[in-house]
């Protein structure tokens, strides 16, 4: 039978349509709130529109909110978490238990995961708790709040690089300079350009979208709403769902970045389209690289056929080609229910190589906050301009011998071994020679700094900010990424070559070059008498 809801309107309870359209928007919006209050409480307990129990209090915010915001309320009503108590989901044995924690309060096992069940968890936790209808409740849901029922996944993300996004950015000097050149104000002073710090709203609308911003009540003001005048904290920072966000209870990471509000999917979290949203490049260059690749061309071409809310999800079952989360995220199993790779939220089990180049690859970090590293020249970077390592704070061989045979379990589920090593060859080879010409472009540019042609690090300057440097910063941060994971995803030719590949890389060796010896020539023609 279809829900109440859909069917009832003003005629079944004897109120009469009007006959304009300005005339029905002047039905009293507390009519429609009394209205919707009796509705939900008609179908409490029915099977017309869910089975499982709601709270009083996440009634209470149903009542209202269908009103005022639809979209929300019908987004979670077709989730798991509307459909599903934790009693009911701890249940579940084996691999299929969605719910990792031990144990869930009483208080909240009984009824679905609503609103209040999430915006009303340790009030006194978070710093926008604010009194709302009789309700001290929060905005900002964070990771803490999800770990609840949520414990394994909560943990291993705050092991995650990407948990410390916005610190490893912005508490970083030598990025912050990059950061500068980029976002900010440029302004002509005197016949020279001067670049202004870049304000709050611009790194949030920028490099912090997907970083993640530093929440912040700053005051609250009062609202003039449907239902009277109500007052709000006002946070600054906000809206960001960031992986890096620093949330209002000291937590870092937004669980959104991946299961957006509020139907909270992890059937759309399994979807390339969810990492597309920061993974896209030309820096980082995953989604278009992945389309291009065999892998992407299976996807888009058979991906309407998958089951992607299987768990755990099985190779050649559910799905026949790898997505993102299939390789570094996901539960995956064979046919037979055997485990391929366990669920890791912490996303570095399964990588040896940090491929996006600062200035060089590099074997993966040991800790998520890479702050802490220093390299030889005491730089907050996990290589010299040499290309040396920082060897201290990166994996070592034997770690990242670890980390591919991790990896290449997956692959071997659909791939031979000769196919796997030789991709493997090949994905070194590249590591290889693209640090070899990003250390002959870095010498390049180091002779045109010391020279006196530009000024960087050395001098005390911004080593980004001059065309020189940017043509430099443009070959390592875009052309080299983007060859490097052509080669990792097996992602097509054009990438590797003429689509900011090679071809781009080798041509700023060849223009910085020239550039520095025509600069040269020059200055020994001048030194003559």
């Amino acid at each position: 039978m279809p829900c109440i809801w859909g069917i009832l309107d003003f005629r079944s309870i004897g109120v009469k349509p009007t006959k304009q359209p300005e005339e029905q928007e002047a039905v009293s919006m507390k009519f429609r709130i009394v209205l919707t209050t009796v509705l939900w409480t008609l179908m409490a307990g029915s099977s017309w529109c869910q089975d499982a129990p709601v709270s009083e209090a996440t009634q209470e915010c149903l009542d209202c909110h269908t009103i005022f915001h639809p979209g929300i309320v019908e987004g979670w009503r077709s989730g798991r978490h509307a459909a599903v108590t934790p009693r009911q989901a701890m249940a579940v044995e084996g691999s299929a238990r969605k719910v990792s924690s031990a144990v869930v309060p009483e208080s909240l096992s009984t009824s679905v995961v609503g609103c209040a069940e999430c915006h009303t968890l340790r009030p006194s936790a978070h710093a926008d708790t604010f009194e709302h209808n009789g309700y001290n409740i929060h905005v900002v849901v964070s990771p803490e709040d999800c770990r609840t029922c949520h414990a394994q996944e909560a943990e291993q993300y705050s092991g995650n690089i990407m948990a410390h996004a916005y610190s490893n950015l912005a508490d970083n000097a030598i990025y912050h300079q990059l950061q500068r050149v980029i976002l900010g104000t440029p302004s002509l002073v005197d016949g020279k350009v001067e670049i202004a710090a870049e304000n709050a709203d611009t790194q949030a609308d920028a490099c912090y979208y997907c970083h993640g911003t530093v929440l912040k009540v700053t005051e609250t003001e009062v609202r003039d709403t449907d239902v009277g005048e109500l007052e709000f904290p006002v946070i600054a920072g906000w809206p960001n769902q960031g992986v890096g966000r620093i949330n209002l209870d000291g937590s870092k990471g937004a669980c959104t970045a991946c299961h957006p509000r509020h139907t909270f999917s992890m059937a759309m979290a399994r979807q390339p389209h969810t990492c597309r949203e920061c993974h896209i490049g030309p820096d980082v260059p995953a989604y278009k690289v992945y389309l291009s690749s065999k892998h992407g061309n299976i996807y888009s071409s058979s991906h309407q056929t998958w089951d992607f809310n299987n768990t755990p999800w099985r190779i050649g079952q559910d799905f026949t080609a790898p997505t993102c989360a299939v390789c570094h995220i996901s539960l995956v199993a064979d046919t037979e229910g055997e485990i391929v790779n366990e669920r890791s939220h912490e996303m570095k089990n399964r990588l040896s190589w940090r491929i996006f180049g600062l200035i060089y690859a590099h074997p993966q970090p040991k800790s998520p906050d890479v702050t802490v590293i220093r390299n030889k020249d005491d730089q907050p970077l996990p290589t010299d301009f040499n290309g040396g390592l920082a060897g201290d704070f990166l994996l070592s061989q034997e770690q990242q011998d670890k980390h591919t045979r991790t990896m290449q379990a997956t692959c071997l589920a659909c791939h031979d071994t000769s196919w796997v090593q030789g991709h493997w060859r090949r994905y070194t080879n590249t590591i290889r020679e693209t640090n070899a010409s990003i250390l002959t472009l870095t010498n390049i540019m180091s002779e045109a700094w010391t020279r006196g042609y530009a000024r960087g690090l050395g001098q005390g300057e911004n080593p980004f900010d001059e065309v020189a440097e940017r043509k430099w910063s443009d070959a390592w941060l875009f052309y080299g990424n983007t060859v490097r994971f052509a080669s990792a995803m097996a992602g097509g030719g054009d990438y590797g070559v003429f689509a900011d590949g090679r071809y781009q890389l080798s041509q700023v060796i060849a223009e910085l070059h020239e550039w520095v010896e025509q600069r040269r020539i020059l200055e020994d023609q001048s030194a003559q008498p």
